[in-house]
């Protein structure tokens, strides 16, 4: 065997099969130095590279090499951005192959099914669509350079509460639809090099132990090609797992003799362990050129630039009254907030970073020559307000022509791990907002947090709101560049911002009971619910204002004649400021026989115009855009009818809409005792035969069927057939009798 050709799965020994299913430690593949399989490292992500500086090879997170760090999903998502994604992928792949790491553990995009969540920060949206779109470009990016991803956490991973075993018991409407679609586009799109399952159970079975799950979704159905690899802990029977479909147990949990013992018993088949062994040994060799590139460094000052535009997409600027926004030459500004000192750029726990840089925003206009007076105002621990804190900001701010409030979650408010409990800022800082406008009027609020907070109990305090998320290590000098005005804000919501937690429509399950919760409110996440329902919201989905100011017109749709549609549509920047803006395609149902949501974002297009210009932009819609799960018919169907072509800047600010007339699928039920009169009657097959049968009544030759408003034809409707005697008497069965026979005479069937 030479040094360049890895061995199949066939040179391997019973017992070195197995050990190619579990690590050789919590970072590293298991090797196998006798028949050339080397065991490379994979570590985690998702925003960065956070390789362990331990040398012991357990998990230790709190210790990692410098990497550049990324602004977390929460921000990164507000760009609506896949090209800038794919170069932060990029950059991510060069530093993981500087590190000699084969696989970095990301994206991460599991629905934002609850704005409690506490890794609400490290994923993308409360939309499958965005989040699948978006988050497709890491795993291209990342890719692209002979590094391989991890796509986290399949499937239904969106609470912390409870998360290593808590089963989520979801209907097959709302995976399909909601929380599956992400990993879907992405599989099909880019196919990640490996999969992760997660913690939880859905339905009742453990993730790593979901066979439909691992394999006849994942594999067979979307067409996935790598390896699926447990989260950190959650396969608890081998044997089971890799039966279902998991090819690595992470970390190890030295057992490779129950795998053998189970061979060699019956209980797996070595097929299928040769299946799972192998997808190890291709993994290896994807990652071989990567992995043998000696000497390679990074553009340490490159990549903290990237970092800096994301961070810049990420702002999304929610309120801008009297254009407190930008900051304007000459103006005497006070910043206050601690956050401003030291801010808060990542979330806690897994994918914690230690970055090569950090900037802060005070760092930033300091280098910029601005002056500013700064006062801390608070601490971020969780410590009564100092009053001498308060006195100096309303002192600073009396003085002072605008203020810059930063105001945010401490690190230890939101992290992997754990839940929140509210959406509140601290008390103290709302407490000192209040106090400052009183003093003057002219504050503009900064937040830092890496998922949305409540807004609607202070919002009138401020005429300016600035929400940053968690920005990477630049985010300090992006903040300056935006609120000094060289760069607009062009970021937009990813996640609707609620007028008030209990408002949420997952509140009454959240976070389940005796070690289940119920996904009680189906299809209806986010804006789903909020739109389809009239409620108020702080600020809707897809929401952000710019400097700039823009218009969407001259919108059209056509169909493609394949069940698709191509929306094309013109957007001016009627400024005189350099911009960005996202357009956003939502389809809405006129007629539903199921139920569905007013809307649905189906297509989004990212479009930065100078000052005075317009660019005409075209987006497709795929047949799947105008798809519901079907239950019935176990998988997608479109239904003919009328569907609105939503086009705006936000869910709730749809600037055209087109009307256009699809036909359905074509897809049909057959037809049985069991369906009602109805379903018959809707049937192109079964409706005429219904009109025949009551033609037969007519004549005398079968019973007649009443048709009056009162009469027992309108019971019989919704009737399954097989009743009819119900309320014809013996009679009825001449007519189910009637009905199947015909049905199968023109169907061919029996």
């Amino acid at each position: 065997m030479s040094d360049t050709q890895y061995p199949s799965v066939k040179d391997l020994t019973l017992e070195e099969k197995a050990s190619l299913t579990s690590g050789e430690d919590a970072w590293h593949l298991q090797s196998v130095e006798g028949k050339g399989i080397p065991g490379y490292m994979i570590t985690d992500g998702p925003h960065g590279l956070r390789k362990s500086d331990s040398t012991t090879g357990n998990v230790d997170v709190n210790h990692s090499v410098p990497a550049t760090c990324f602004p977390p999903a929460a921000g990164m998502s507000s760009s609506w951005d896949p090209e800038l994604a794919d170069r932060v992928g990029r950059a991510m792949a060069e530093e993981c192959i500087q590190e000699k790491v084969a696989v970095i553990l990301g994206p991460g995009v599991n629905i934002k099914r609850n704005p409690l969540g506490g890794r609400c920060f490290e994923f993308w949206s409360e939309d499958p669509f965005l989040a699948g779109h978006e988050a497709a470009g890491i795993v291209t990016g990342v890719q692209s350079q002979g590094i391989g991803t991890s796509l986290k956490h399949f499937a239904v991973n969106n609470q912390e509460t409870n998360r290593m075993h808590v089963s989520a018991r979801v209907g097959q409407r709302a995976l399909r639809e909601i929380y599956l679609p992400a990993f879907e586009h992405i599989v099909k799109t880019a196919q990640p090099w490996t999969v992760m399952c997660a913690y939880n159970r859905v339905n009742g079975v453990h993730a790593a132990q979901d066979s439909w799950l691992l394999t006849k979704v994942l594999r067979d159905e979307w067409g996935f090609k790598g390896i699926v690899m447990s989260d950190w802990g959650a396969d608890h029977d081998r044997v089971a797992s890799l039966n279902a479909g998991l090819n690595l147990e992470m970390p190890p949990s030295f057992t490779d003799d129950q795998v053998v013992k189970a061979v060699r018993e019956g209980r797996l088949s070595e097929d299928q362990l040769d299946r799972m062994a192998q997808g190890m040994i291709d993994l290896v060799e994807k990652a071989r050129p990567a992995m043998g590139k000696e000497g390679y460094r990074y553009d340490v000052e490159a990549h903290n630039q990237v970092a800096r535009q994301a961070a810049l997409e990420s702002m999304v600027l929610l309120k801008n009254e009297d254009g407190i926004l930008p900051v304007r030459q000459g103006e005497k500004v006070a910043v206050i907030g601690e956050f401003a000192r030291t801010p808060r750029y990542q979330g806690g726990g897994s994918s914690h970073i230690t970055p090569t840089r950090l900037s802060s925003f005070l760092d930033a206009v300091r280098e910029r020559g601005e002056a500013v007076d700064f006062v801390p105002g608070f601490t971020l621990d969780d410590a009564a307000q100092d009053r001498a804190l308060s006195d100096q900001a309303l002192e600073a701010a009396s003085k002072a022509d605008k203020v810059l409030l930063f105001m945010g979650l401490p690190e230890e408010a939101e992290s992997e791990g754990f839940d929140r409990t509210t959406l509140d800022l601290p008390a103290k800082q709302v407490d000192l907002l209040k106090a400052i406008a009183g003093v003057n009027a002219n504050v503009a609020v900064i937040l830092s947090n890496g998922s949305v907070v409540s807004l609607a109990p202070w919002r009138d305090q401020a005429k300016g709101i600035m929400e940053s998320w968690l920005l990477g290590q630049d985010g300090g000098q992006a903040l300056a560049d935006v609120i000094y005005g060289d760069v607009s804000p062009s970021g937009k919501l990813a996640q609707t911002i609620p007028m008030d937690l209990d408002d949420d429509p997952t509140m009454v399950n959240w976070p389940g009971e005796e070690g289940h919760v119920d996904y009680g409110e189906g299809i209806y996440v986010g804006y789903r619910y909020y739109d389809t329902f009239h409620k108020q919201v702080a600020y809707p989905f897809g929401f952000g204002l710019s400097y700039a100011d823009f218009r969407i017109d001259g919108v059209s749709a056509q169909a493609d004649g394949k069940g698709g549609v191509q929306v094309k549509a013109r957007v001016s920047n009627l400024s005189d400021v350099d911009g960005a803006e996202v357009v956003q395609v939502y389809v809405a149902p006129h007629s539903r026989r199921v139920s569905r949501p007013a809307h649905e974002l189906k297509g989004f297009k990212r479009v930065f115009l100078k000052a005075g210009h317009s660019a005409e932009i075209a987006i497709d819609l795929d047949a799947r855009a105008f798809a519901y799960w079907s239950e019935a018919y176990g998988d997608w169907h479109v239904e003919g009818g009328t569907y609105g072509i939503q086009v705006g800047s936000s869910s709730r600010d749809i600037s055209a809409q087109v009307d256009l007339d699809l036909p359905d699928d074509g897809k049909r039920l057959p037809l049985d005792e069991w369906s009602t009169l109805r379903e018959w009657e809707d049937d192109p097959v079964g409706g005429p035969i219904v009109d025949k049968m009551k033609a037969e009544g007519e004549a005398g030759r079968l019973p007649r069927v009443d048709e009056g408003d009162d009469s027992p034809a309108s019971f019989l409707a919704g009737m399954p057939i097989n009743s009819f005697s119900v309320l014809a008497g013996k009679d009825g069965t001449k007519l189910t009798s009637f009905l199947l026979d015909e049905y199968a005479r023109q169907t061919g069937t029996k």
